[in-house]
């Protein structure tokens, strides 16, 4: 009997920047999903029907939150983009692992860079840790299944 995978174990790594263990934990991943654009035309001569042809695939922003570190490659490529405005984009991998840490699938996404930071209020009245989230704009994703 199949069992589906577990959404909880997997790995975000950001290919080109200097290995560390730490950077490749993240405790969400959003936006791996692709939307087919369509265009409408309406139907000549017939008012009840409208036709729609695919135009592109969209891919929206990739978003991962992780709790909040002091050093990290990661935050440095994200400083240098968006306080220099020196872009250079990267790709990632998104790996889902099976309970050995064996890939299962990964989405490769292709020429990401960062487009918004931001980290979780700070409140004296919560019992929580401090999350940074990350937004990447990326052109497209392949998905390799293991």
């Amino acid at each position: 009997m199949y069992t589906p995978p577990v959404g909880f174990h997997f790995k975000v790594e950001v290919l080109g920047l200097a290995p560390s263990d730490n950077d490749v934990r993240f405790t969400d991943v959003g936006g791996l999903t692709v939307d087919l654009a369509t265009e409408e035309v309406p139907e000549g001569g017939e008012n009840r029907f409208i036709q729609r042809y695919p135009v592109r695939a969209k891919y929206p922003d990739l978003v991962l939150k992780r709790g909040l570190m002091k050093q990290s490659a990661i935050w440095d490529w994200v400083k240098q983009c968006i306080e220099t405005l020196t872009i250079e984009p990267h790709d990632v991998d998104v790996t889902l692992l099976n309970e050995s840490h064996q890939p299962l699938m990964t989405w490769h996404l292709v020429g990401a860079y960062p487009v918004k930071w931001a980290v979780s209020d700070l409140s004296a009245t919560a019992n929580a840790y401090v999350v940074e989230s990350l937004q990447l704009a990326y052109q497209y994703f392949t998905l390799d299944k293991s």
